[in-house]
């Protein structure tokens, strides 16, 4: 694990509106580097529109959102991805009739025939890069137990198959911090614990994390910090202990039994 004092993700007073409803007000927080970070909180909280700014998918109406350093507010979200920084979705978006392997190699970064140019002059450019991606793609399936269904349709896949695709995919670019959209949801409890193993392992590489999950088992057991939200704002952050004895939690989220 690399070092915990260091915030590779770092949001400052972010906000985010729709029409007169604050769905993130000024919400602050740091994810360190190297860490498993869980988000938490009710339906409405707030969590999916604030990963929603921080990938670039929505635009902030005030605050900076910073990454590794730089400013990231304002990039478009294919510019986000390019920073090292990935996430997935609560429902995944495979290529549905493309196989997993294609829907893998797809996402590989850096592909030489993407450029009209190069198929005329550098064949043999797109020809090596293009082994060096199905290497890739193939150890990743491995990684993730999909090597068994490689060659099947995406949209075929059960529910934890296509979440642990959603993985496999961002991580043919090498991502140094992955943002996970609720992972355990929907999925069987075996599946389930192919992907926690599969994020420690990757967190124990040096991948930083940050989670939204409604399993409270999984995220008081796996994450190293925890971070509340309710109304759009933070009540709470700090570790698993800290959160199963704060009342204002118990009393917004953990108490009250939500679910969503």
């Amino acid at each position: 694990m690399t070092d915990l004092s260091h915030a590779l993700l770092e949001t400052r007073s972010v906000s985010v509106s729709f029409g007169a409803f604050k769905a993130v007000d000024a919400v602050s927080l740091k994810v360190t580097e190297g860490s498993i970070t869980g988000l938490i909180g009710p339906n409405g909280a707030g969590k999916s529109t604030l990963f929603n700014a921080i990938a670039g998918e929505q635009a902030c109406d005030s605050g900076e959102i910073r990454f590794d350093g730089s400013r990231i507010d304002g990039l478009a979200s294919n510019d986000v991805h390019g920073t090292g920084l990935a996430r997935t979705f609560q429902i995944p978006k495979p290529f549905a009739a493309m196989s997993v392997l294609e829907n893998l190699m797809l996402a590989a970064p850096d592909q030489p025939g993407e450029q009209f140019w190069v198929p005329v002059i550098a064949r043999g450019r797109i020809a090596a890069r293009e082994r060096e991606i199905l290497e890739r793609a193939h150890e990743i399936l491995a990684f993730t137990t999909l090597e068994g269904v490689a060659s099947e349709a995406a949209g075929q896949l059960s529910g934890g198959q296509q979440k642990l695709l959603e993985l496999a995919r961002v991580l043919m670019s090498s991502p140094k911090m992955i943002m996970l959209d609720e992972p355990a949801a929907g999925v069987n409890p075996t599946l389930t614990g192919v992907l926690i193993e599969k994020i420690e392992q990757l967190n124990a590489d040096g991948c930083t994390f940050l989670i939204i999950e409604h399993d409270m088992d999984l995220v008081m057991r796996h994450c190293d910090t925890i971070v509340a939200m309710t109304n759009g704002r933070i009540i709470y952050e700090g570790d698993a202990a800290g959160a199963q004895s704060n009342e204002m939690l118990l009393n917004a989220y953990l108490g009250a039994g939500a679910d969503g």
